[in-house]
């Protein structure tokens, strides 16, 4: 689930060594993206360029994108850097979670009807047959081309391409000299240096309101980000109701079934933007206690969870590395 922060304190001013605070803001992979960034020129049409490549690279609703294209079986495809990244990152987190985060998950995605592809009228035989072409190990990278062991298996980017692009626009900011910036592509984040105050960049974690349409969003906590990154998951704006049941898009690999249990937001902060969205992804398909025991032996994350407690309020967990930047509303 994306959009799930707020940018505190973005401004424009001028600074007594003649660099602007520049704002760029547009709409790439379906969703807004927000860098705002110290410099001395505007430098939107390359972040836009920026952004369209890595669109054509790795978008699912891209019908020319190499994604699309390896999910639909053209043999001859060889992927750019971009594909390269996101598929070794993405095995190297299958591996770290024993399966829980596995971007070969589209087919059940799509059969449940959130993804790329047409929904279905589920059931266990169908997840059953589905589940045949989910794995990491069923595919292999092989001198610039994807290999898979059934043209059935396709890939899902959501859960790990648009901090994968927040960290490409960062490091084109950083080529640049620019040393005070934030990029935001669909709630997903990266602050380096300060804001335009001279102040640590804030970000806003939303409180887990049911919410399609993200119109009745509060904050339930802020936090300060100093050269680091920032991805949320959760399971309270993408879902849909169905017989008086309540289906979460976060689909467990090993079961093919949404989600079940009292975890309902993951924030986490990681160096880069791609392992911390992809993190917050396998930590809401982990849930609570499993996420606690997994970061407490990784020390370069840090997490925020909010749970349900089971009697209308909320059960917090804020990971020892956090604590000082954190602050509860």
């Amino acid at each position: 689930m994306k959009k799930a922060i707020f940018i505190i304190s973005l401004a424009f001013v001028i600074t007594g060594c003649r660099q602007e605070f520049y704002s760029l803001n547009g709409f790439i992979q379906g969703t807004t993206f927000r860098i705002v960034y110290q410099g001395s020129q505007d430098l939107k049409p390359e972040v836009d360029s920026l952004l369209h490549a890595f669109d054509l690279s790795l978008s699912t609703y891209n019908k020319e994108s190499i994604i699309t294209k390896i999910n639909n079986n053209n043999s001859d495809i060889k992927v750019d850097k971009h594909f390269t990244k996101f598929y070794q990152i993405s095995k190297e987190i299958w591996k770290a979670t024993d399966g829980v985060f596995d971007i070969s998950i589209a087919p059940i995605v799509n059969a449940w009807g959130f993804g790329f592809g047409d929904s279905a009228e589920v059931d266990r035989n169908l997840i059953d047959s589905l589940l045949r072409y989910v794995g990491m190990e069923k595919t292999t990278f092989e001198n610039g081309k994807i290999k898979k062991q059934s043209p059935n298996i396709k890939f899902d980017s959501n859960a790990i391409a648009q901090g994968q692009s927040v960290d490409v626009v960062a490091a084109f900011l950083e080529k640049q000299g620019i040393i005070n910036y934030l990029v935001e592509i669909g709630g997903e984040v990266k602050a380096q240096g300060v804001n335009a105050k001279s102040k640590t960049w804030r970000i806003g974690v939303d409180k887990p309101i049911d919410d399609t349409n993200a119109t009745n969003r509060k904050l339930k906590a802020i936090i300060k980000l100093k050269n680091n990154a920032l991805a949320t998951s959760g399971n309270y704006r993408k879902f849909y109701i169905k017989d008086g049941v309540k289906y979460s898009h976060t689909i467990n690999p090993k079961t093919g079934y949404p989600v079940n249990h009292s975890l309902l937001s993951a924030t986490v902060i990681a160096p880069t933007c791609i392992i911390a969205d992809a993190y917050a992804t396998a930590f809401m398909v982990m849930g609570f206690d499993k996420t606690r025991e997994f970061v407490g032996s990784r020390p370069e994350l840090d997490v925020y969870l909010i749970a349900d407690d089971g009697n209308g309020g909320y059960k917090i967990y804020i990971s020892e590395g956090l604590k000082e930047y954190i602050e509860e509303l």
